[in-house]
């Protein structure tokens, strides 16, 4: 990394003599004050500040109070005699990143400024990590306009300053875990870690080791002590996906850490205590499991402090159109692809799929509809098979369904005329009662099949 340095001392033979030392090296800029220094800053882009501490004027110190205001970012490295190394202790707890003592050792500054510059580097792709979680996991990777996820953001963004605990509901490929993350990214949490189970995925033996830990020699295969999750989301949040899927017994030590905030490892004795948020998902009814005895009644009350409902894709079509863009988006710089738009009928015909894998599966759709496109608009020539079969079926059913609703319809006002209007005459003729025959005229005054 090229690192742009400003060197600030009024002894000239100072400035220019570190300026020509490190010019080979880095981009070097020089100043005889800090007035002068501030007036640099404003201008150029500076990474490492090396100022004197004793100046005429703004002394190092001031200079560096007055930097820290509006660029807490630049790396400030004080020079000083041997007698002011107190003040120069002083500065550093005012944010300062180091100091050297006059004459200046060039080695000892070079090092200096590599360990500066490789903190500064490790800072900016933290920056960038943190910039790219926020984009994936925020608010803004949930995708939707309609009126349930307007709904869905305001609790999100109700619930996530609070430290309740959390039960997500809803079905599989909604985005639980999406939902959840955003809660922990809005929280006061946010600097610790988001860890996430999937109960679903591991067996009872599996699950009390993973979230929990053990101790070296607990059981077969358990060669070195390991922390659980629980210990790994201290101070963070803990999300338990597929909640359902847990046994009884760990739900009896999961009750506990609610309730306590502390555990011990399976094979320990040590207890363990932990600052957590719980959020869990399921896509059962745990309430109606807690009433068959399927699921521990006190642990679903400590769960369901606030339910969040998400919505299935069905119950908001109105969304599909921003997520193809969106999916289309994300494909395209995958897989290196250049597709603008979907035609009007596709995405008709993707509105009328139910997708029951929900937002996952139009997802997959969309990739596989992206990556074998052969023009740079989706057409529903590139609609999978299923979908278009389903499409077909759905028409079919409905051409079916009305064409014996037509042919019923003739029937009765045949037999209807045939007997002057007489319903009881009529029935008779159509072999079904009077009174059947009167709901059926009434379903096709309703839907303006017959005249009234």
């Amino acid at each position: 990394m090229n690192a742009n340095i400003l060197i600030v001392d009024d002894d000239k033979n100072t400035r220019e003599g570190l300026q020509r030392a490190l010019k080979n090296q880095y981009k070097i800029y020089i100043a005889e004050s800090a007035e002068s220094a501030l007036n640099i800053l404003h201008e150029k882009n500076i990474d490492i500040i090396l100022s004197d501490l004793q100046m005429p004027g703004m002394d190092g110190l001031s200079f560096l109070k007055q930097i820290k205001k509006f660029n807490n970012d630049v790396i400030f490295i004080l020079l000083t005699a041997y007698g002011d190394i107190e003040t120069a202790v002083n500065a550093m707890k005012n944010g300062a990143y180091d100091f050297l003592t006059k004459p200046v050792n060039l080695n000892h500054l070079e090092l200096l400024f590599e360990r500066a510059i490789k903190s500064m580097k490790i800072e900016k792709e933290n920056t960038q990590l943190h910039a790219q979680l926020d984009e994936k996991y925020g608010m803004d990777s949930i995708i939707g306009e309609s009126e349930p996820m307007q709904k869905l953001f305001n609790i999100i963004k109700q619930v996530a300053p609070t430290q309740a605990t959390v039960l997500i509901h809803g079905e599989s490929g909604t985005g639980k875990e999406l939902v959840a993350n955003a809660i922990h990214r809005l929280s006061s949490r946010n600097k610790a870690p988001f860890i996430p189970v999937n109960c679903a995925a591991l067996s009872k033996n599996l699950l009390e080791s993973e979230l929990f830990g053990h101790e070296k020699g607990s059981f077969t295969g358990a060669t070195n002590k390991r922390e659980g999750r629980f210990e790994l989301a201290d101070t963070g949040t803990l999300f338990l996906d597929e909640i359902s899927e847990m046994s009884q017994e760990i739900q009896v030590k999961l009750l506990r850490v609610l309730e306590e905030q502390k555990f011990e490892r399976v094979g320990g004795s040590k207890t363990i205590e932990v600052d957590i948020r719980l959020i869990t998902a399921t896509n059962k009814d745990l309430k109606e499991m807690a009433d068959n005895h399927e699921f521990r009644e006190d642990l679903y009350y400590r769960l369901n402090v606030v339910k969040i409902f998400i919505p299935p894709l069905r119950e908001r079509v109105e969304d599909i159109p921003l997520l193809c863009h969106h999916f289309i988006s994300e494909f395209n710089k995958k897989n290196n692809k250049s597709i603008n738009s979907l035609d009007n009928d596709t995405i008709k015909l993707l509105e009328e799929y139910p997708w029951k894998g929900n937002v996952r599966e139009l997802r997959n759709v969309i990739e596989k509809m992206v990556v074998l496109a052969s023009s740079d608009t989706l057409t529903k020539h590139d609609i999978p098979e299923e979908i278009l079969a389903f499409s077909t079926k759905s028409k079919h059913h409905v051409d079916e369904k009305n064409s014996m609703a037509d042919v019923e319809k003739e029937l009765i006002l045949n037999a209807l005329k045939d007997n002057n209007q007489n319903i009881t005459k009529a029935a008779e003729q159509l072999g079904i009662s009077r009174r059947t025959l009167h709901r059926k005229l009434n379903k096709y005054k309703e839907n303006d099949l017959i005249n009234n």
